[in-house]
């Protein structure tokens, strides 16, 4: 019997799209084809000519300018939301920053500044995102994922404070979702491997970590975007309404392999 997999009736924001190969576009991309309705949200006026296309694109409800470190720009994304719907299925949260120079220096010479940036946009943003979706979410529940990366958990050669920064955020999806649990609410880390994004062609020898991904995962092969949107579709779905707290991986399996 074939049951056919829709998101039709769902309605959420997809925060970090900055060009048409993002890993959030890929999701925006994916959800907008299953039916579910989208808020996307823009940097600043500089990225949204990049971003307006894909939004005009894929229907866009709702299009917004969204920079997580500047007061009260996240808080209105959340205010419009919910006055043009009332409430959200869903939050994808793909955003993360860190002072270019100390991403590509020693964790140990760091400094407090650039590291409190880097846990503010990059981690502290996502829990301020489900505290502003919680509201919006109580009366039937959702999900809400964000994006993390392998080097979290071992050292990754020019990833330098980001690896804590992620090992926070994995931390705090784990305790979000103990905490939203009894309002239906889950929480999900997803944890793609190096894609040719903008995001990852900021890491020195970005070629190189994703030659050794294709060589060395049991797949040998990239994973895509558009596979982190199909996965997130997934956990954003109905299918998976058992399913919290969890960290998944979208990298040919690259993560089992010593």
């Amino acid at each position: 019997m074939s049951i056919p997999f829709s998101l039709e009736g769902k309605r959420g924001v997809v925060l970090g799209i900055a060009n048409r190969h993002s890993i959030a576009y890929g999701c925006a991309e994916v959800l907008s084809a299953l039916g579910a309705e989208l808020c996307i949200t823009y940097l600043n006026e500089k990225s949204k000519p990049f971003v307006a296309p894909l939004a005009e694109k894929l229907s866009t409800t709702l299009f917004l300018p969204c920079d997580v470190s500047k007061a009260g720009e996240l808080e209105a994304v959340f205010d419009e939301a919910q006055k043009q719907w009332g409430t959200i299925d869903f939050v994808v949260h793909s955003i993360a920053w860190s002072p270019l120079d100390e991403l590509h220096g020693r964790l140990v010479d760091s400094s407090s500044e650039g590291f409190a940036m880097a846990m503010d946009i990059s981690c502290h943003s996502f829990i301020r995102t489900a505290r502003l979706a919680e509201p919006l979410m109580k009366e039937n529940g959702g999900a809400l994922i964000t994006m993390t990366y392998y080097g979290s958990e071992k050292v990754v050669d020019h990833y330098g404070m980001m690896g804590p920064v992620k090992a926070a955020l994995e931390s705090s999806v784990r305790y979000l979702a103990s905490e939203l649990g009894q309002s239906g609410i889950r929480v999900h880390s997803v944890s793609p491997g190096p894609m040719p994004t903008r995001a990852g062609s900021g890491i020195t020898d970005f070629d190189g970590l994703m030659n050794d991904a294709v060589n060395r995962s049991p797949l040998h092969r990239l994973g895509s975007p558009e596979d982190v949107g199909r996965l997130t579709a997934f956990l954003i779905s109905d299918w998976a309404s058992s399913q919290t707290g969890s960290q998944l991986f979208v990298d040919a399996g690259h993560n089992i392999m010593a």
